[in-house]
């Protein structure tokens, strides 16, 4: 399915294809076929036994013509490279190359009918109550434990007075690299950007100049998991959230890693965050 909608006409087809198999069941499972070949690139395999019950396959493995296979008393047009099913040997019911599902368009069209109310929050800080620490940058999904597809990431950076893009006005590159899937950057409680991954390729890199003043400047990286796939070769090694490296650059000292610096971690359950990032991931990766 597609957003909760079946995907057609794959669905369909797909449906009528174990309708087909279902009713050639007793012969199937009760007997080996008797294998004959009526022309170049046909094939036909036939299920019969002593009580009955007979399924056929007819095959046409030509690859760019139709082909009449004849069968019993009939014969059976095939489309290029696809095989018919007879589940009485007599009466076709299913071809794969036969598409009967019904085809839809769908298309985005705008609703007038929400009313939308915005909240402005303070982003969190490192350092509160509910927050716990590490000196490093830790895997999402092993803090938030699916609690939530939240967490806050936090950091503090101190700027010495004599930091030369204090005086040039020339503000510090902040980049920080995550597995994915949406972060949010505020520094110093202000909103600094937002970076996205895509379908194809989860991870993200944000990187902008970021205003700081001297003294204590509070970092809060607000990461969001949009879900992990449960199907594939190791998935399970399949991580989100920012692993870094998360680096300043245009100090004194060139670029600052702060990576390996104290972190602080707040997973965050506010349900207003919820649609947001996930309907602007997905609006950005249509």
């Amino acid at each position: 399915t597609i957003s909760g909608l079946t995907n057609e006409p794959k669905y369909t087809h797909l449906r009528d294809l174990h309708k087909a198999i279902k009713q050639c069941e007793s012969a199937l499972v009760s007997v080996d076929p008797t294998v004959s070949w009526p022309g170049k690139n046909l094939e036909v395999h036939v299920y019969k036994t002593s009580f009955g019950a007979c399924a056929a396959f007819l095959a046409n493995y030509n690859t760019g013509t139709w082909a009449k296979v004849p069968f019993g008393n009939g014969q059976y047009d095939l489309p290029p490279w696809s095989i018919s099913i007879l589940p009485d040997c007599k009466t076709e019911v299913y071809n794969t190359a036969k598409v009967r599902a019904p085809r839809f368009h769908r298309k985005m069209t705008s609703v007038s009918a929400f009313a939308w109310q915005s909240y402005n929050e303070q982003p969190a800080a490192s350092g509160g109550s509910d927050s716990f620490t590490a000196n490093s940058l830790l895997e999402q999904v092993n803090v938030t434990r699916d609690s939530s597809d939240y967490l806050w990431y936090m950091t503090d950076v101190n700027i010495s007075p004599n930091e030369g893009f204090i005086k040039n006005g020339q503000s510090p590159v902040l980049t920080a690299m995550s597995a994915g899937h949406v972060l949010h950057v505020f520094v110093n409680g202000q909103y600094s950007g937002t970076a996205y991954g895509s379908l194809e390729n989860p991870k993200l890199t944000f990187s902008s100049n970021v205003k700081m003043w001297v003294g204590n400047n509070k970092i809060s990286l607000l990461s969001v998991a949009v879900g992990l796939s449960n199907v594939g070769i190791h998935y399970e090694t399949w991580n989100v959230g920012v692993l870094g490296p998360v680096t300043l650059k245009g100090l004194n000292e060139g670029t600052r890693d702060l990576s390996r610096q104290k972190w602080s971690y707040k997973v965050c359950s506010v349900v207003y965050y919820d649609i947001y990032p996930i309907l602007a991931y997905l609006e950005a990766h249509q």
